[in-house]
């Protein structure tokens, strides 16, 4: 039964690996904010210059573990696995005593909250299931995966689950899905604007006035995405049409109006609301 919930845990200790690379090197090829790796786990403890080489080198190091233990049954990657993960214990409990205001970093930014209790009890849970991987038979994490038992998959969501209940980022992560940025801090695709613009009813009633089919000019203004065209006035004079676009929403506002080349308004020019009738005897 031991055997059985020791090899079980390959999968787990795989994705973990995996999870942890991916975060670690997206964090540092595009870091998402201005002293975010000044606040994540070892990086803290050398030179700005070296804080993105040490995060991807602990990425490539977990890389090549999950290569190894998914590749092969080889005991030197599970004592290696065991043995980063005893390292990576110690690293945050030294992290916790020295630097309580920074995160461990396992998951890139997403754990830039402090080193606690969970996160050091995760670590030493990963060493104690790396050195189980010891005396489990020599089977590779692909080879596990493709033949698992039902008695194998039920210890491998035990794992899971513990893991789960010891992570902290769980929450963050769930914070961050429920939070929606206001409108003016989201990103600006010109792209879908001017999709939205050119299926609106501002864009139908002055597109005969157009002499452009690319705008000349954009701009954001908070939540509104500003388009300037080419055009000319009904008496032939050039105008530009401004069309500024509600960023927000699954139909948008669209606004547009025709500026003259002195600056002021031009009124595009409408059917009278009333027609006279003559009626005759």
């Amino acid at each position: 039964m031991l055997t059985t919930i020791a090899t079980a845990q390959l999968p787990v200790l795989g994705a973990l690996l995996a999870a942890g690379a991916f975060a670690k090197v997206w964090t540092a090829r595009g870091e998402p904010g201005p002293g975010v790796l000044s606040r994540l786990g070892p990086a803290v403890l050398v030179a700005d210059r070296w804080r993105a080489p040490v995060l991807l080198g602990c990425a490539a190091g977990e890389a090549v573990l999950l290569a190894g233990l998914m590749a092969t049954g080889h005991l030197a990657f599970r004592w290696s696995a065991a043995a980063f993960f005893a390292i990576s214990t110690y690293v945050l409990w030294e992290l916790r005593r020295r630097r309580p205001d920074v995160g461990c970093g396992c998951f890139g930014e997403v754990s830039a909250i402090p080193v606690g209790r969970r996160s050091l009890g995760r670590t030493m849970a990963l060493t104690a299931m790396a050195a189980g991987l010891a005396w489990a038979p020599p089977i590779s994490g692909w080879t596990l995966m493709a033949g698992m038992t039902w008695s194998q998959a039920l210890a491998t969501a035990g794992g899971l689950l513990l893991l789960a209940v010891l992570s902290p980022e769980i929450e963050e992560v769930a914070v961050r899905l429920r939070y929606r940025a206001p409108c003016e801090q989201r990103p600006f695709d010109p792209a879908s604007a001017l999709g939205r613009l050119r299926s609106s009813a501002a864009w139908r009633s002055h597109k005969d006035v157009l002499t452009g089919t690319d705008p000349v000019d954009s701009w954001r203004e908070l939540c509104w995405g500003f388009f300037v065209y080419p055009g000319r006035s009904l008496t032939g004079e050039p105008v530009d049409v401004v069309f500024a676009v509600y960023l927000s929403g699954r139909h948008p506002a669209v606004r547009a109006a025709m500026v003259g080349v002195d600056g002021r308004p031009v009124e595009l020019a409408s059917l009278p609301e009333s027609m006279p009738v003559s009626a005759g005897r």
